[in-house]
């Protein structure tokens, strides 16, 4: 009888517990119809994205290197008891030989990423046009997966650079089509700054916690476990997205207009001008963060946890950056061009400074200035980005946010190969200069953009096309849309409706209309 009793028991408590597990999955599936807590699980699951991506990228920076000079150690020593054993000449000549190489390795395995995600970024782009944007992040994720189990089983170089090289892959998938995720399911341009900046925030606590999570891991537990962590994340994601967004049983694609070809993006001035901003003012950040370590160690004498913890203090004022200008954007956005002009000068300025500190108390405050620079700009121009596709080509992102992975990955995949070539050739402080002059040289080049707010949207050769009739549900909901976008367009107060030549092209379109049927327009 008492096992009985005990059996019953437990298949109560299982009985329970299952009708729990099936109470959450409706209170899911119930959250998942409305519009808005969608759009918040789906800003989530992008989020934690990001931040695996990015701290992948930088968590291998404490540990690569001394893992690899451990190997490089053991096999240099190897190689000369069975050449020389009884030999230690030119032990010196031969430890700066391996020394130099070590440095090109660590430089390549550090670029390879980027590089490969330069060279996908443009298929990405196309390939989330056409097949929508939920199931590149679902690849993104998974080769990003394995991409962390390699790093954390790799015992050889090899090993390594298919894992970082497999990571840039995964993220040309991830990023491009969670950023362009975001901008697609937020229409509205203040919601969709504000969820870009939350994003970006992501972006920048990936960037900046990753080392030292990474470093502490790493000495005290060595070097599988940060990247363990990580994939373990990054599953969870990766169920969360199956469960969640059902990609493979979404057919809301078949309905979606053709996007613009990314060539075509390419040579749109604004676009190619918001580009440029989004290279040039990351070049700083990619070019020190090889770089800023030795400047550190040969000159201030600085200590392990000194280098591992110099980026994390600008975190703070990055997330700063990014509230002030989407608050600031909001208000104002006919303004977030000189917005992103001001950072690149911020970003100029706080360069040119970093060569003069000569204490790590005085290096964070350049820093940080950087970081509050570039968020200034990423937070003004990339929903700047999906703006100009909406009212001068097609509202699909994929290919936009490809052009922007591209810059980002431009700069990122020259600073680890370039930069320690500028600092050996030409020394730190003309690296710094150079950079803070490029980036003060090019924020002009923004007032192109001041008029962008003026423009109409309606530019798209699927929007003409609603004029005749609409075409599936797709047509149908966005015919809808932009009419009660113009009828409350007069009220917005920020942003007129006139087209390139200044022409309330609402105002001539209803005068023609009630013209013709024999109506006065007052």
């Amino acid at each position: 009888m008492d096992g009985e009793g005990r059996t019953s028991g437990l298949v109560k408590s299982a009985a329970v517990k299952l009708s729990a597990m099936g109470e959450r999955t409706r209170e899911l599936g119930t959250a998942m119809k409305d519009p808005h807590r969608q759009r918040r699980i789906i800003l989530v699951i992008v989020c934690v994205a990001l931040l695996l991506d990015n701290m992948l990228y930088m968590v291998i920076v404490p540990i690569i290197p001394d893992y690899l000079a451990e190997l490089e150690s053991e096999q240099s020593e190897h190689v000369h008891l069975v050449i020389h054993p009884n030999s230690s000449a030119n032990s010196t000549s031969q430890d700066k030989i391996n020394k130099n190489n070590l440095d090109v390795q660590i430089g390549v395995l550090f670029a390879s990423k980027a590089i490969l995600q330069l060279l996908v970024s443009p298929l990405s782009g196309t390939f989330i046009d056409r097949v929508g944007y939920d199931i590149p992040l679902l690849i993104g994720l998974s080769v990003m997966f394995v991409s962390t189990c390699i790093f954390a089983i790799g015992e050889n170089y090899t090993t390594l650079f298919v894992a970082r090289s497999l990571q840039g892959l995964g993220s040309a998938f991830a990023d491009t089509s969670g950023i362009a995720m975001i901008a697609d399911k937020y229409t509205e341009e203040s919601e969709r700054s504000t969820a870009l900046g939350i994003a970006l925030a992501f972006i920048s606590f990936g960037s900046l916690v990753a080392p030292p999570f990474g470093g502490i891991l790493y000495e005290f537990a060595g070097k599988k476990v940060p990247f363990i962590v990580l994939a373990c994340i990054c599953l969870a994601d990766g169920v969360l997205l199956l469960t969640v967004i059902k990609p493979f049983s979404n057919r809301t694609r078949e309905n979606m207009p053709v996007g613009t070809p990314i060539y075509k993006l390419m040579v749109d001035p604004y676009i190619a001008v918001v580009a440029g901003a989004l290279t040039v003012c990351n070049i700083p950040l990619a070019f020190l963060e090889p770089t800023i370590a030795n400047y550190m160690e040969t000159t201030m004498h600085s200590t392990q946890w000194e280098m591992g913890l110099t980026w994390l203090p600008a975190f703070f004022p990055h997330v700063l950056g990014v509230y002030l200008t989407v608050k600031l954007g909001a208000k104002h956005p006919h303004l977030r061009w000189f917005y992103g002009a001001l950072g690149m000068v911020i970003i100029g300025a706080s360069s040119c400074t970093v060569p003069a500190c000569k204490t790590f108390g005085q290096l964070i405050a350049p820093l940080c200035g950087i970081c509050f620079g570039i968020a200034l700009v990423d937070t003004a121009l990339l929903p700047t980005l999906a703006f100009l596709v909406d009212v001068r080509h097609v509202s699909v992102y994929g290919s936009i946010y490809a052009i922007a992975d591209i810059s980002y990955s431009v700069a990122y995949a020259m600073g680890p190969i370039v930069a320690g070539q500028i600092v050996h050739n030409f020394g730190f402080v003309q690296l710094n200069l150079g950079m803070g002059l490029v980036n003060v040289l090019y924020a002009p080049a923004l007032l192109l953009l001041r008029n962008v707010c003026q423009m109409k949207p309606s530019d798209s050769e699927r929007d003409n096309l609603l004029e005749e009739a609409p075409q599936g549900l797709y047509d149908t909901i966005k015919m809808e849309e932009r009419r009660a976008k113009k009828k409350g367009y007069r009220s917005a107060g920020n942003c007129l409706a006139v087209d390139e030549n200044g022409v309330d092209t609402f105002r001539a379109q209803r005068s023609v209309s009630e013209e013709s049927s024999g109506t006065e327009y007052t």
